[in-house]
């Protein structure tokens, strides 16, 4: 007979790009697409993760392939409970108990919202469940010190949005989420290539060529990529060179956002927290679209401090997750401490 094991708790960072599972003794587990394809006929599940993200523009029209969640939310509650379900069911194995979660959540998110979360990963299998802010979770995913009454800002550059933190004894004094991140800049360099080129290109095809050449500042050497798609006009295949400068150009406004969204928050900021920042560490930026080159210089340009690149930003969050586990046991649900959990029950 196949023996059993225990149950075990794991971190679980929900985003609407991609899901990554934290465990205590492999560190980051999973790292999934958050994609769910669907027969809009039948309503059947036909893939998820990684498989539907392949399909993602290679089906037919009867077969959708859509993610279940959208700006940090439960947008579609079925397709992310047989994604979770299959996520968990992966890293947990065959286990007694099923795990006990920390997962994260965007600040602004309402009650309603959080216990859609909540209940989406009952429904997955988890006996307990604890939120923690996003921007808390990047904190500590990137080594920051955030126990101490002194100010510590982080800006998590995600998929969907972008949560912006001051924080300070495990808890965020202030904070600001935008939907702007770096699906904002796929978008902008799909309608940059369609409206200059006359081509259209999909979300997979602007990914890379983000990564290969974007930027929002100058870079010292100009960069040209090549762009795959479709002639808008004709309809048959084609492609066109992009350089570095039109992407800085297409990418002005959703950059622009970004780092207004900053100082905005900066703005709200208690005058001996902002302090702290002058005297500190800055800005410290997690999540993906952190590493679009000059991102940190333009952030610092505009906000007069300076700022980091988390080491391994895009795992910062799912990383802070797994260091969060350790509250579990702090507290009590019903009683405040130190704790930057909420805790929603076994």
């Amino acid at each position: 007979m196949k023996k059993r094991r225990l149950g075990m708790d794991v971190g679980i960072d929900l985003g609407s790009t991609s899901v990554k599972i934290y465990t205590p003794d492999r560190q980051i587990a999973l790292d999934e697409p958050t994609m769910v394809a669907v027969d809009r006929d039948t309503d059947e599940i036909l893939a998820f993760g990684a498989d539907a993200r392949h399909m993602l523009g290679r089906t037919p029209e009867r077969i959708a392939v859509v993610s279940p969640l959208q700006y940090g939310r439960i947008k579609h509650f079925r397709l992310a409970e047989v994604m979770l379900t299959a996520y968990v069911k992966e890293v947990c194995g065959n286990r007694i108990f099923m795990p006990r979660v920390v997962v994260c959540v965007p600040a602004g998110v309402s009650a309603v919202e959080k216990q859609e979360v909540v209940e989406s990963l009952r429904a997955a299998g988890a006996r307990k469940v604890c939120l923690i802010e996003t921007v808390v979770a990047a904190a500590l995913g990137a080594g920051l010190d955030i126990a101490k009454p002194r100010g510590v800002m982080v800006c998590d550059i995600g998929g969907d949005t972008t949560d912006i933190g001051i924080l300070s004894v495990n808890g965020t004094a202030v904070s600001r989420w935008i939907k702007t991140a770096g699906n904002s800049f796929n978008e902008a360099l799909i309608s940059h290539v369609r409206r200059e080129h006359n081509l259209i290109i999909g979300p997979r095809t602007a990914e890379i060529l983000k990564k290969e050449a974007g930027c929002v500042i100058p870079r010292e050497k100009s960069l040209t990529v090549t762009a795959k798609g479709r002639n808008a006009e004709t309809g048959m295949p084609d492609m066109a060179k992009i350089t570095s400068e039109e992407m800085l150009d297409a990418f002005e406004e959703p950059a622009v956002r970004i780092y207004r969204a900053v100082q905005h928050t900066l703005e709200e900021a208690p005058p001996s927290l902002a302090g702290d920042l002058l005297a500190g560490n800055g800005i410290t930026l997690t999540g993906g679209s952190a590493r679009l080159y000059g991102m940190d210089r333009l952030i610092a340009e505009h906000t007069n401090l300076s700022v980091t690149v988390a080491v391994d930003a895009g795992m910062c969050v799912a990383l802070g997750t797994g260091k969060a586990i350790r509250f579990i046991d702090t507290r009590d649900p019903f009683e405040k401490d130190t704790s930057p959990l909420d805790v929603f029950g076994y």
